[in-house]
């Protein structure tokens, strides 16, 4: 099959008629648009040559779900590692949830470096 492109002319110069391949709607969170912030600031070609071929949105949905799934992950582990339960979580709430927002906090750092950039 020959792919052929048609042209536009505009002020006596052809412009080829050219378009993206649709992109599937998908919905990316946090780490997912972190991720396109650092691919559009940083590896630039990687950014393009993903849009261009169309495998943007699903690159950045699978960014997106691992980074969450390593941060879920990360901050249990700490959690643990660090005596961080539900004894404390009853006995001093505000104690609880400052010692996990340092976990995920921990977990976070560990995962952008990782994952989302990369």
């Amino acid at each position: 099959m020959k792919n052929e492109i048609g042209y536009t002319k505009i002020n006596g110069i052809n412009y080829p008629n050219l378009a993206l391949p649709e992109q599937p709607k998908v919905n990316i969170g946090k780490y997912g648009h972190m991720r396109l912030d650092y691919l559009k600031n940083h590896l630039r070609g990687t950014y393009t040559t993903l849009l261009t071929e169309g495998r943007l949105a699903a690159h950045l949905s699978a960014i997106d779900h691992e980074a969450r799934s390593q941060v879920e992950y990360l901050t249990t582990k700490l959690a643990k590692k660090r005596g961080i339960d539900e004894k404390l979580k009853a006995s001093d709430p505000l104690q609880w949830v400052q010692e996990m927002n340092n976990c995920k906090a921990s977990a976070e750092e560990v995962v952008l470096r990782e994952v989302v950039y990369q």
